[in-house]
């Protein structure tokens, strides 16, 4: 049995999180630890784990090889350079950073470290993208010319991210505060479909966005919250990107277009339609020669922690990229420019 830590637990997959965990007989989550003893009092307990009102007990238990990292963005930094100096092998949870620095910082200390790291880009283990990106790779598509991802939902418009005074384990409200998460919804929705789109085409050449307030639910405090945006890219490949991710939509019915002169492709209400002579494939029905859901995310880290040699684990450099080239939209909407992300050196 694997002896997990829970560093953090205030962001809205951590209750998924553990109940993923709790399903499964070869790892466990024996400590946690939140600044908020309500948080990691209510979902340590879910998982008979001790509580502890000490982040040092976890670095020093011996019997704990890794940690999930669930806390709030602005702390990551710290936690993750801890984990880093402690070897303990980490999962942590997306956006890794608040932009460039703190992102390629923590790139640094994990890789130097040599624990398994991983976050939570589950959508790599969609059939759809997995059958794209080996497309992609073979050319069958011949020049990408346009690539466009959209992730959208009615969080907003549900209150998923209102402040919960009388339930402050659940209270989600940070998210949609860019001083503690970093972004807005835009970069928080954004950034899985921003995954996806670079993990197909490679890195950016420069940014911009436009993004909206929206229905304005965030802003009683006197912040700026985005719930919604179009982000815009040119590919160092020469292709165009675009973005978009919100709160305040209702559906999202077309979440993926790739578009080349030798065919393109579409997820439209979750079915792929592909056109592509090479590929003898038509796009009046959805194509259905795709494989099936990968394990991705945190199974994925959880497998290979368990000793799954194949286990698909997001590379640390790529994601401490997605904040950078969230963070020179983010300036680009900002200061109406084009904006070139910054790269690690």
């Amino acid at each position: 049995m694997i002896s997990i830590g829970l560093v953090g637990c205030a962001h809205i997959h951590a209750p998924g999180f553990v109940k993923r965990i709790k399903t499964r007989q070869d790892v466990k989550i024996t400590k946690a630890w939140d600044p908020n003893p309500l948080r990691s009092a209510k979902w340590g307990g879910e998982v008979g784990a001790t509580v502890v009102s000490d982040v040092g007990e976890i670095w020093n238990d011996k019997e704990i090889t890794a940690v999930i990292i669930c806390s709030e963005t602005n702390r990551h930094q710290e936690l993750v350079v801890a984990a880093a100096r402690a070897k303990k092998h980490m999962f942590v949870e997306k956006p890794l950073g608040m932009g460039a620095k703190d992102s390629y910082a923590m790139a640094k200390a994990i890789t130097k470290a040599g624990v398994l790291f991983s976050t939570g880009y589950f959508s790599r283990g969609r059939g759809a993208f997995v059958w794209l990106k080996e497309q992609v790779e073979k050319g069958s598509f011949g020049k990408i010319t346009r690539i466009r991802g959209s992730n959208c939902h009615s969080g907003a418009l549900g209150d998923w991210f209102a402040a919960k005074p009388d339930n402050i384990a659940d209270d989600w409200r940070w998210m949609a505060d860019p001083a503690v998460a970093g972004v807005g919804a835009f970069g928080d929705l954004g950034t899985h479909s921003l995954d996806i789109m670079l993990w197909l085409m490679g890195e950016v050449e420069s940014a911009t966005a436009l993004l909206s307030s929206g229905t304005k639910r965030y802003e009683n405090s006197g912040s700026y919250c985005d719930e919604t945006g179009e982000g815009l890219m040119q590919l160092k490949n020469g292709a165009i990107g675009t973005l978009a991710a919100a709160w305040d939509d209702v559906a999202n019915p077309v979440d993926f277009l790739i578009s080349g002169t030798e065919g393109h492709a579409a997820i439209i209400q979750g079915k792929l339609y592909v056109k592509c002579e090479k590929l003898g494939i038509k796009d009046d029905q959805p194509y259905e020669q795709i494989p099936g859901p990968a394990a991705a995310g945190l199974d994925s880290w959880l497998n290979a922690l368990a000793g799954d040699q194949s286990a698909k684990l997001v590379p640390v450099r790529e994601a401490a990229y997605r904040p950078a080239v969230m963070e020179a939209m983010y300036e680009g909407a900002k200061k109406g420019i084009w904006v070139k992300p910054k790269e690690m050196k």
